[in-house]
């Protein structure tokens, strides 16, 4: 049975949230494959270029730590998103970021991000804030059509990338991979490996990082 751990991220680099410490994590765990919250367009065979020729890094924190870890490692990197996120959900953040106590909660998830790093976005401190933010969001939009249709585009997003991951997995062979989703995304994404779980014909060992 093919083992995938589920790492929760962010995609900048935020005090002890950093390229480095992940890379630890990784390396601690050596996949053999890599799933990614990302477009097969975040990174090119030009990107690539640019680091086996000049060392130049990707901005992306997970992104550079994958290829900090592809210096010793031999391995399958697959980005698992069919589309980003939608124009309302871009007009939902826009909105609810210019109220003070929807910015608060967002700057003490910063504070925590950056004084303890992926041990907090791999916390069940991590997922009830973000729960917070949701309902707080929720408030805001007074849940309107804006809102609804947001979280339709959240869902759609989701179900791409673990749709994607039992794809691959169908078709190939593999011992230990790892998914890096952002942190954002915790909650829901158990869920819905659950679910899948159930239905789907192959079944994965997932092991979620942080939970004991």
């Amino acid at each position: 049975m093919s083992n995938i751990t589920l790492i929760s991220t962010i995609h900048k680099e935020s005090g002890k949230c950093n390229s480095n410490e992940l890379y630890k994590i990784i390396e601690n765990i050596c996949p053999d494959v890599i799933f990614l919250e990302a477009l097969e367009s975040s990174y090119t065979e030009y990107d690539s270029y640019l680091l086996s020729s000049f060392g130049v890094y990707s901005k992306r924190l997970e992104l550079n730590a994958i290829q900090k870890y592809s210096h010793n490692h031999t391995f399958e990197y697959i980005p698992v998103l069919d589309d980003g996120l939608s124009d309302e959900f871009d007009k939902k953040v826009k909105i609810v970021c210019e109220h003070n106590e929807y910015q608060k909660l967002i700057d003490r998830g910063v504070s925590l991000e950056m004084e303890y790093g992926f041990q907090y976005l791999n916390s069940e401190k991590s997922v009830e804030l973000q729960e917070e933010l949701r309902e707080l969001g929720k408030h805001i939009l007074n849940n309107n059509e804006l809102c609804q249709k947001a979280d339709e585009s959240i869902d759609t997003y989701e179900n791409s990338m673990i749709r994607n991951i039992y794809s691959y997995c169908k078709e190939n062979s593999f011992n230990t991979a790892i998914f890096m989703c952002g942190a954002a995304h915790r909650k829901s994404i158990m869920q819905k490996i659950r679910e899948y779980e159930k239905v789907s014909e192959i079944k994965l060992n997932w092991t979620i990082y942080g939970n004991k």
